[in-house]
């Protein structure tokens, strides 16, 4: 199969990113693709994995301890989603700084799959999934399901040492979930996909929580609400597992770092929790390798810098409480001069935003209306993009509307100054599609 080919199999599969129009608890079945994992060998069972759930944070996080593990000598795993350009950003290798060779392979995101891997990968399981999908008394596999299952096996056959594995959506019927897990990260929950967790912060926890299911493992959560709290702890009651909470158990650290945000603070105690937690599995990591891996981490497309004159900043800030962390990440590093802020590093804002339908749409605009000088309302090209005109009663004035995020792009481009800072943010189709234009 050419690579062309590969990518049209891999989009004919149902993307549950893609279309929210599906039932959570129907389409998302563990058996389907635990049965499947069966047929090729369950490449998960010999995977060392640090598993992470949550709605803010998860990707960073991710990042953090796989860029740690790299500096302290061991071969890393990553899968992460959604990506932003390319299919390939969702599985990833970091090799150890000895191999320099291979160090910076992949530009922005180190290590992805070559086009060649990928390609060998989907040829050699098309006749199983078409196989499998024909007689799956649970309906053929999803986009998502398809995909776990080959990083699964990539990873196996590259022998990496740990994987560090992000949860889609939410955590107990995510396909991630059929991999055990050493230690289990809650990054902050907060109000997301409502139609499909729950209406409360309870019932988003106890989706998240999900992952928790080994007796003995340790858990690192970052502080949470209290009803979310509640949930998590009870569930490592139930199961048996240690609960450790950053800030409490774990001391927050004042570290360098090049991400932006004192959120970042918290998803790196996260990490940094996660990593001593494999003391208990007899892995020690220095101090040392912990402060460079910190360091070190990039991820791109979360309050991004791409450019200084004018300042371009991206970051996929996809729900309330996300938007209300881009708000103080500006207000603290890019203060305006004309703004509300003195003494700053930009004139006036443009703000870029589009957002998928299944947000809360009323949140991100009003948290993010009053930074902004000249608004540009997109859409990215995808079925979960809202109308960018449902979009502009939240704004009253210097409101431009587009129908692309190239239009948005070259319009954001054309009204900016060198002393203003264009904001690109509500989704990280919008940024990926921004990023790559």
């Amino acid at each position: 199969m050419s690579y062309l080919q590969v990518l049209r199999y891999l989009n004919s599969f149902v993307n549950c990113e893609k279309n929210t129009n599906y039932s959570y608890k129907e389409i998302l079945k563990l058996e389907r693709i635990q049965n499947f994992l069966c047929v090729i060998g369950n490449p998960q069972e010999s995977l060392r994995v640090i598993h992470i759930a949550g709605s803010k944070g998860k990707g960073s996080t991710c990042a953090f301890i796989a860029y740690i593990l790299k500096e302290a000598g061991f071969r890393a795993g990553l899968y992460t989603s959604p990506h932003l350009n390319d299919f390939r950003e969702r599985i990833r290798i970091l090799e150890p700084p000895v191999y320099k060779r291979l160090r910076r392979s992949g530009g922005d995101f180190e290590g992805m799959i070559s086009q060649k891997a990928l390609s060998s990968l989907v040829k050699e399981l098309k006749p199983l999934i078409n196989k499998y999908n024909r007689c799956s008394k649970y309906g053929p596999l999803t986009f998502f399901e398809v995909y776990t299952a080959l990083a699964f096996l990539y990873f196996k056959r590259k022998r990496v040492d740990f994987v560090v594995l992000e949860t889609g959506m939410g955590g107990r019927l995510d396909a991630t979930n059929t991999a055990g897990s050493l230690v289990q990260v809650i990054t902050p929950i907060s109000y997301e996909h409502v139609q499909k967790l729950g209406p409360t912060l309870a019932k988003i926890a106890a989706e998240k929580a999900g992952i928790i299911k080994n007796k003995g493992a340790i858990v690192i959560s970052a502080p949470q609400g209290k009803e979310a709290q509640r949930v998590i702890k009870n569930k490592c009651k139930e199961v048996g597992a240690k609960l450790r909470i950053t800030g409490n158990d774990i001391k927050t650290l004042k570290l360098k770092m090049n991400l932006i945000g004192r959120h970042q603070l918290i998803n790196a105690a996260c990490a940094i929790g996660a990593i001593e937690a494999l003391r208990s599995y007899g892995v020690k990591i220095s101090a040392g390798a912990i402060s460079r891996g910190i360091k070190n981490t990039r991820w791109p497309g979360r309050c991004e810098v791409i450019k200084k004159s004018p300042l371009i900043v991206l970051d996929g800030a996809q729900n309330s409480a996300s938007a209300r962390v881009l708000k103080s990440a500006i207000e603290d590093n890019f203060s305006a001069k004309g703004g509300s802020a003195s003494g700053g590093k930009y004139k006036r804002l443009i703000l870029v935003l589009g957002i998928s339908l299944d947000k809360d749409i009323s949140g991100i605009c009003g948290t993010l209306a009053p930074l902004a000088d000249e608004v540009i309302l997109t859409r990215a090209a995808t079925l979960r993009a809202t109308d960018p005109k449902k979009l502009s009663v939240y704004f009253k004035r210097n409101l431009y509307l587009t129908q692309s995020v190239k239009e948005a792009k070259l319009l954001s481009l054309s009204l900016a100054h060198k002393e203003d800072l264009i904001l690109v943010t509500g989704s990280l189709f919008v940024v990926g599609e921004f990023r790559n234009a």
